[in-house]
């Protein structure tokens, strides 16, 4: 490999990893402060509910509507957009005198890191075609590594400063991460030619229509570490896929459960007797132990033909920790949010699968938009609904109730898209016909 192709390599393993750090900052910062947050913009309880339910809808909305913009600007240019709505949402939440605009500019920065979210997965397949199971163990390791940190200096930065500075401060994060991209912009052969990336032979210079509709151009008809048919993709609709949705249910579910226990794990054991800041380190906890998973999952799943009996394990660690946290949640707290902790290692998973069951660059971005859209369209009921459910009852046991029905459904649609098949084979008869 010559030196100016490495140079691109590590250039786009640059942006994609600073912008998988900072891709969850804006939403864990936020939960250990709430009580710092209610002294200046008034937060009820069914508005922390609303707060913990805002990502996910975001991370939805925007994540489904990414694969339609995708036609209109490359994947490098839509990240740098991605990236930038991030940070405008989180300096102007921190200025907005009222609770519902710290709502609403909330959302705007839940919008960029959703679309950011979408954009990863197809960045990988087109600059990384060989290597997608090591890259997808570091990006989703950095994302965990984003997830755990602000958690975890939240209060102390707060208590140093002021709870504006502490939720603002992750831009900068965000402002480093933009320079590898612009990097790219600015060299235009970086970007329109794939470092490391193959194409297929004797299409055309128009490009061919993809799953979304959009026109894309004959080097995006690639595949990791095996030969490309020489036709194009059909033309699919994803919401008639069996791989599509259990994508859908697997991630959705994962991030149902893992955005529930954000919005409510400080108040489940501050309640229970632990300080704010005890409460806010077992949030770091949670969010670090997805590190071992996220790098060691991608990496070991990569080699097996059907990784549901791992979804099996993980979901055993779930149901252990969740009933810990239910019945014990003041003795032995480190023990059952460590085995809560384990049970997202479906996350890391979900994000493998999105390229290892689509043959094409433009199959991997059409079904990490569906199944991150619809997935995190499920997944914002979670904190909502598992505010109300203990506003109505006055206890812990129905919410956890709740979450142990979604964990049915993840092992559901785990079972199907763990299956060897790919989203393309959902439509062969349609191709063959």
């Amino acid at each position: 490999m010559s030196v100016k192709k490495q140079q691109k390599l590590w250039l786009f393993a640059a942006g994609i990893i600073l912008t998988a750090l900072t891709l969850r900052g804006a939403v864990t910062v936020v939960p250990p402060l709430i009580s710092t947050i209610n002294e200046d913009l008034p937060l009820s309880a069914a508005t922390i509910g609303i707060l913990g339910m805002l990502p996910t809808a975001a991370f939805g909305l925007f994540g489904f509507l990414t694969p339609y913009v995708i036609r209109l600007a490359s994947l490098e240019k839509l990240i740098v957009a991605a990236i930038l709505l991030g940070i405008i949402g989180q300096l102007v939440r921190v200025m907005v005198p009222t609770t519902p605009l710290f709502l609403v500019f909330s959302v705007v920065a839940f919008g960029g890191l959703g679309a950011g979210n979408v954009l990863l997965p197809p960045l990988v397949k087109k600059h990384f075609p060989t290597k997608i199971g090591l890259m997808t163990a570091v990006y989703v390791t950095a994302i965990s590594i984003g997830t755990a940190l602000p958690a975890q200096l939240a209060v102390p930065v707060a208590d140093a400063t002021n709870w504006q500075f502490s939720l603002s401060s992750w831009v900068a994060l965000s402002t480093v991460a933009l320079i590898p991209w612009f990097v790219a912009l600015f060299s235009p052969k970086t970007v329109a030619g794939s470092a490391g990336v193959d194409t297929v032979a004797g299409e055309p210079a128009g490009g061919v229509r993809g799953e979304t509709g959009a026109t894309t151009s004959a080097d995006a008809l690639i595949i990791h570490s095996s030969a490309v048919a020489t036709a194009p993709p059909p033309k699919m609709n994803l919401w008639r896929s069996p791989t599509a949705w259990g994508l859908t249910f697997m991630f959705g579910c994962t991030s149902l459960n893992t955005y529930a226990l954000f919005a409510w794990l400080p108040e489940i054991l501050t309640e229970a007797g632990l300080d704010r800041a005890h409460a806010g380190s077992m949030l770091a906890l949670f969010g670090a132990l997805g590190l071992p998973l996220s790098l060691g999952i991608p990496l070991i799943a990569a080699k097996l033909r059907n990784p549901f009996p791992a979804v099996v394990v993980m979901l055993g660690c779930f149901v252990a920790g969740y009933l810990g946290l239910l019945l014990s949640p003041a003795d032995g707290t480190w023990l059952w949010v460590s085995l809560t902790g384990l049970g997202p290692g479906t996350f890391p998973l979900a994000l493998l699968l999105i390229n290892h069951r689509t043959r094409t660059q433009v199959g991997a971005g059409a079904l990490s938009g569906f199944g991150q859209g619809m997935g995190y369209t499920l997944a914002c009921t979670g904190p909502l609904f598992f505010g109300l459910l203990r506003q109505w009852t006055g206890s812990w046991t129905a919410p956890f109730m709740f979450l142990f029905a979604t964990l049915l459904l993840l092992g559901a649609g785990a079972w199907v898209i763990c299956r060897p098949r790919m989203l393309e084979d959902d439509f062969a008869p349609r191709l063959a016909s």
